[in-house]
């Protein structure tokens, strides 16, 4: 009889995981709901008999309900969203050039009332400052109001109300002004009273005023509605933003530059894209030049949808109209780079920006830092803390924090224990909870257990606090180490400074009780991570139940994850694995990497090609990754019985390791690979990339039958 390897759920992009273990768990004893897997992983599964028609059908159509509650069994909860697609580029709109485009924005900004002489302005301004020193409640306020110096005229009633910092006090001036009756409440009271409201972000109240103005017939003017736009979208109400913008142009008042900018940032805000951009071109067509702000809010824009045709578009319309960018443009555009992934030209932008006379701040530095670790640039980033040292440019917390950060990443402990060692002898920047954070990752990940517990005791002697990141570190390399007693000590000592262990320490535990021998050690490990998450410790131990069916499992295992954070879970799926091997519970790993790939936990493990089939493990523990490479052997074991086609070339990437520490799985996969004999060998020119052709794997697995 052929073995059977599709399953139920058709799982994408993958070698069909439609595997080997499943002949296993096909032979076990399951309940009626187990998933069915099916003949031959390229032909349709085996039709069922005709039924007997003598018979009268007993059941209806499945419902709705019943047909989604399949589907329910195969995700997780909280699934992130697919960003939206973004364009560069708005749709083409023909416009007929014998007519002159409409324009859309006034190209002279609103004049700002300008104030006379007043001889009473001393009087008012210490009475001002007396309204601000009083108490913040409404009867205090309005006692000291009947001291006021000087009647309200137009021009008193301004300064004052201009003069007062607190929104509410503002708020209680200007409701008790309309009280006295004194003069008519003009547009420019509103929209000082709106300004003032905007600092507090009390966007309500300001549009709470904007409806009283239209009940008065009292006109909005373009500082109207410009402060109510960037108060919305101060309160990050941007669809309220639109609303008031759409509304505008509704009365036929026409936005000048500094509301227009504000609308292109809240639609950047929003990333709609198409809509900013026709923007942009609707006000280039009516004679507007943009600032340096309207740049710096494209830049922005197609740096978070890591667009480099855009980034180069909004550099070549600031050169077209010789705009200069400022130091928040230059910063701007930098980060957009980085996230764009152009690590050169963020190098070559900012030697332009040093060239220009413009001088770096803190920001401009740590974006650049931020961008030569992920490139994993090194030397780059080190040449640049040298010159920031000579030059005296600015350094702050979290300039120095992102360095070491970087150093931790790549392993460099002699230039972090430099930086280190600078902060403490700086005045400004002493070392702080992240920085030690910084230099127990650097330790951890060297082995250097001694270090880190020198760092330790001197964390507890200086009173600076060890936040979770620092503990996880920590518990790392003393679990490496096997210096479980240290480790225990460490993890009490955090929870008694009050750290709450999140999912990626309870990972970090998890993984040492994967490599943890039997005995003393394993338990007191357990018994650290059972104070932890006792649930995750429950369903390591219902792993080792024979009996407990797949179903129990399934169920217990997605529990697990949905109450897990979405980047601990495929952790969680690797040390779950490997503990299973520790214990030769391979039928279990099996099942919790069909699981992990169902619930989308290793995303291109399996990718094809006409002329290659790779496994992709680099993302996979050790346990897990032999796991998967015994799966895809399996299953490409099955497919020579059954005669079915297989590519030239056949390969497995481990991935090679950039850390300085890092080992890689390239020397335990190796291993794996000749205890099963299987015909996979080191590529030559590619590191930890492991290939084998169709006829090596046809003659071996013919000559294992």
């Amino acid at each position: 009889m052929a073995s059977t390897f599709f399953t139920a759920f058709d799982l994408p992009n993958s070698l069909d995981l439609k595997h080997h273990h499943q002949i296993r768990l096909n032979s076990r004893k399951r309940t009626k709901k187990s998933p069915s897997f099916y003949c031959n992983s390229s032909k349709s599964p085996p039709k069922s008999q005709p039924p007997d028609l003598s018979e009268e059908p007993k059941k209806q159509n499945p419902s709705l309900a019943d047909q989604l509650q399949t589907l329910s069994t195969t995700i997780l909860s909280d699934t992130p969203q697919k960003p939206t697609q973004l364009l560069t580029k708005p749709k083409s709109i023909w416009v007929n050039p014998t007519k002159p485009r409409p324009s859309v924005l006034n190209l002279q900004r609103q004049q700002r009332t300008s104030y006379s002489y007043n001889p009473q302005i001393r009087d008012l301004k210490l009475f001002s400052k007396k309204l601000n020193e009083c108490e913040n409640n409404k009867d205090a306020f309005l006692k000291i109001l009947e001291e006021i110096p000087h009647p309200p005229t137009r021009e008193n009633a301004l300064l004052v109300l201009n003069s007062l910092k607190p929104w509410e006090k503002t708020v209680l001036f200007f409701n008790w002004l309309k009280t006295q009756h004194s003069f008519p409440m003009e547009t420019i009271f509103y929209n000082v009273t709106m300004k003032s409201l905007r600092f507090g972000r009390q966007f309500q109240l300001i549009e709470d005023l904007a409806v009283e103005m239209i009940d008065n017939g009292i006109p909005l003017d373009n500082i109207t509605y410009s402060t109510i736009i960037t108060c919305a979208k101060r309160s990050n109400l941007f669809d309220k933003a639109v609303e008031w913008f759409e509304r505008m142009y509704k009365t036929g008042l026409m936005p000048d530059e500094v509301t227009y900018s504000a609308v292109l940032d809240v639609y950047a805000k929003l990333g709609k894209v198409e809509e900013v951009m026709s923007l942009y071109e609707r006000g280039r067509a009516s004679g507007w030049t943009p600032d340096a702000i309207a740049f710096a809010v494209l830049a922005k824009m197609f740096g978070e949808a890591g667009d480099y045709d855009g980034i180069r578009y909004v550099l070549q319309e600031m050169k077209s109209l010789e705009v200069k960018p400022n130091l928040v443009v230059f910063n701007t555009l930098l980060e957009a780079m980085g996230k764009a992934g152009k690590p050169g030209l963020a190098r070559s932008l900012f030697e332009e920006m040093v060239a220009a006379g413009v001088s770096p701040d803190a920001k401009t530095l740590t974006s650049l830092v931020k961008i030569y670790g992920k490139a994993r640039w090194a030397r780059d980033a080190l040449d640049l803390w040298q010159r920031m040292k000579s030059n005296g440019w600015p350094m702050d917390f979290i300039l120095y924090n992102t360095l070491l950060s970087m150093c931790a990443d790549l392993g460099l402990q002699e230039e972090a224990e430099k930086l280190f060692d600078d902060m403490k002898g700086s005045e400004n920047c002493k070392p702080d909870s992240w920085s030690y954070t910084a230099m127990l990752n650097i330790y951890g990940s060297g082995g250097n257990v001694e270090k880190a517990m020198t760092l330790f005791d001197q964390m507890s002697k200086e009173n600076v606090a060890i936040n979770v990141m620092g503990c996880t570190c920590l518990i790392q390399c003393l679990g490496r180490a096997k210096r479980i007693d240290d480790l225990v000590m460490v993890f009490e000592t955090s929870l008694k400074k009050g750290i709450r262990p999140d999912d990626r320490l309870c990972g970090c535990l998890l993984s040492v009780v994967s490599y943890c021998e039997g005995g003393d050690d394993l338990d007191k490990v357990i018994g650290c991570l059972h104070e932890a998450n006792p649930r995750l410790v429950s369903f390591v131990k219902l792993l080792e139940e024979k009996k407990l069916g797949f179903e129990k499992v399934q169920e217990e295992f997605k529990e697990i994850l949905n109450s897990t954070e979405v980047e601990a879970r495929r952790p969680f799926c690797n040390c779950l694995i490997d503990i299973c091997r520790k214990r030769n519970l391979d039928e279990r790993a099996h099942e919790l990497l069909y699981l992990g790939t169902m619930y989308g936990l290793y995303p291109g493990l399996h990718t094809k090609t006409p002329e290659e089939w790779r496994l992709n493990v680099r993302s996979l523990s050790v346990g897990a990754a032999h796991t998967a490479f015994e799966e895809w052997v399996g299953t490409l074991s099955e497919m020579v019985n059954c005669d079915e086609p297989l590519p030239e070339l056949l390969s497995a990437s481990t991935g090679a390791g950039t850390h300085k520490y890092s080992q890689g799985l390239a020397n335990a996969f190796e291993s794996h690979v000749m205890k099963l004999s299987a015909p996979f060998r080191q590529s030559e020119e590619k590191l930890g990339v492991f290939v084998a052709c169709r006829e090596d794997i046809v003659s071996w697995v013919r000559s294992k039958v």
